[in-house]
């Protein structure tokens, strides 16, 4: 009997990695020095917000993310805080607020204008003091808006509440003490109800969000975990970290039995935190080294083996953090199921890469864009603080998904057709019904001139309110778009030009008809 390999059918064995042109990378930005083990980069369909090096106190940039090029060197910060910055999140409701931690002691939420940063922001919109040591790491609750999560070195979670009416807020809502040491990371399930810690002192902890009880607690002597993610729904957690002989090490956990992981396997010898990235949509499950080039990553499932190696993407650029986009600003017109963000810090680079699926097809894929958690919240911050958990509310990412009813124009472009197939003779229609029809053309014509600046994306999000162009590459390409923009009004007012001319005609021959009879 001869050997045969086995082969495991995926739809995602095939996924590469594409990295951005030089043009549309962020270059010239002054990466932070600090070597705290986070990302320095937050991303969302309009901004992109980077931790910088800078004298005096503690900043970050907040970029277009159509402000790609060279990046002015005295570009706008925001720059209120006293020390440097450790930790930025986006909120995931609101594209123009962004939270912040620093070695001052404080959290600090942004307000980010409309037209991005055109001077530098010193006053936030709320400023969190409760912590007694530096703050390392935020998270916003998943599903409930304006709940947002700190842990620093004093060892405690606080959880905030920014419905408060207070400008400086310094009584968290909750603060959860189990901790004996620094919190490394911290990951929410779906809901949001559950909460998981890793700590210094060898401990991973699932907590209830609500009450801070811990449920579970790992002590696995031969695993030290850094960096900890729940994976979704899977009913399993993932730790990255290192072994007894400080080899990389990743394991996989059973959410209601944490005395000993389902799996655990070593990577290779090198010293840099894992940062791992879970895809709740695809469950595929990315590992990016800090000071690696390459990510690698993986399928999971809820049977055994559980972890399915798929291939690695390898760059000669390591990276010192990653940003990640939301599910909502992918180009799903390519088959970008991921794009991260690799903050590269030897090259002062901030570089986008993106992971495809290749397909041939250029229509919509439905099997690689299931129902996503949008940018709606599911709870307000009172019915979360009153003990509601709620799973995330859903969104379509196809491309028009929210126009449900065609537009007025097409309405009455129709109706025309169908008025003009019923005549019996098509020269002999009512004059007021050719009237109603010049006005509703002229109508459209105008509607379309004042919409001539907007652009909508696929989910329906408007990108007009976007930073000014500052490059030499974002000058050539907005010109090239105004040009064909110009190029397409004036087709449609030529179009205009020779309906009305039509309508004319036929209301002049039925006022001469009604004359002669």
């Amino acid at each position: 009997m001869t050997w045969r390999p086995q082969y495991r059918s995926s739809k995602f064995r095939h996924v590469f990695g594409k990295v951005a042109t030089k043009e549309n990378c962020y270059d010239g930005v002054p990466i932070t020095r600090s070597v705290q083990d986070n990302n320095f980069c937050a991303v969302n369909p309009r901004f992109v917000a980077i931790i910088t090096e800078c004298a005096g106190g503690g900043a970050f940039l907040v970029l277009s993310v159509h402000h790609t090029g060279k990046v002015d060197p005295h570009h706008p910060r925001v720059s209120g805080h006293r020390g440097n910055v450790l930790d930025i999140k986006w909120n995931p409701f609101n594209d123009f607020c962004i939270a912040s931690c620093s070695e001052d002691t404080t959290v600090k939420v942004w307000e980010i204008p409309p037209h991005g940063v055109l001077k530098n922001l010193t006053v936030p919109w709320k400023e969190l003091q409760g912590h007694s040591r530096r703050v390392g790491i935020i998270e916003w609750h998943p599903t409930a808006n304006n709940i947002l999560f700190s842990t620093g070195y004093d060892y405690q979670v606080m959880i905030w509440n920014l419905d408060s009416t207070e400008q400086v807020i310094k009584n968290p809502v909750r603060t959860i003490k189990h901790h004996t040491d620094v919190v490394l990371s911290m990951s929410f399930n779906t809901d949001g109800s559950l909460l998981a810690t890793t700590c210094r002192d060898r401990k991973v902890r699932l907590i209830e969000a609500h009450s801070g009880n811990v449920l579970q607690e790992a002590n696995c002597k031969t695993h030290k975990a850094s960096k900890v993610l729940i994976l979704g729904n899977m009913k399993m957690l993932f730790t990255s970290g290192t072994s007894r002989y400080n080899d990389r090490q990743i394991a996989l956990w059973d959410q209601d039995d944490l005395s000993v992981p389902l799996l655990q396997e070593n990577l290779d010898g090198s010293s840099g935190v894992l940062f791992p990235f879970y895809d709740p949509d695809t469950h595929m499950l990315y590992l990016a080294g800090k000071g690696d080039g390459n990510i690698r990553y993986y399928e999971i499932s809820s049977e055994k083996p559980y972890i399915h190696y798929l291939t690695e993407y390898r760059s000669h650029s390591p990276q010192k953090g990653m940003g990640v986009m939301p599910k909502r600003g992918l180009d799903v017109s390519s088959c970008e199921v991921f794009r991260f963000y690799k903050v590269v810090t030897v090259k002062s680079l901030i570089e986008p890469l993106s992971m495809i699926v290749p397909r041939r097809s250029e229509s919509y894929q439905e099997d690689l864009y299931p129902m996503t958690a949008g940018n709606r919240p599911a709870l307000t911050a009172e019915e979360w603080l009153s003990g509601l958990d709620k799973g995330p509310v859903l969104m379509s990412l196809k491309p028009g998904s929210e126009l449900t009813e065609p537009s007025s124009e097409m309405k009455g472009f129709a109706n025309s057709q169908d008025t003009r197939r019923s005549q019996s003779r098509p020269g002999m229609l009512q004059l007021s019904y050719i009237q109603d029809q010049l006005e509703a053309t002229k109508e459209a014509s105008d509607r379309a001139e004042d919409d001539r600046s907007r652009t909508h994306v696929s989910n329906g999000d408007d990108l007009a309110l976007c930073s000014p162009p500052r490059t030499e590459n974002e000058l050539r390409l907005k010109f090239l778009k105004q040009q064909e923009e110009i190029r397409r009004l004036r087709e449609l007012l030529n179009q205009r030009d020779v309906r009305v001319k039509q309508l004319e005609l036929e209301i002049k021959n039925i006022k001469n008809a009604q004359t002669q009879s």
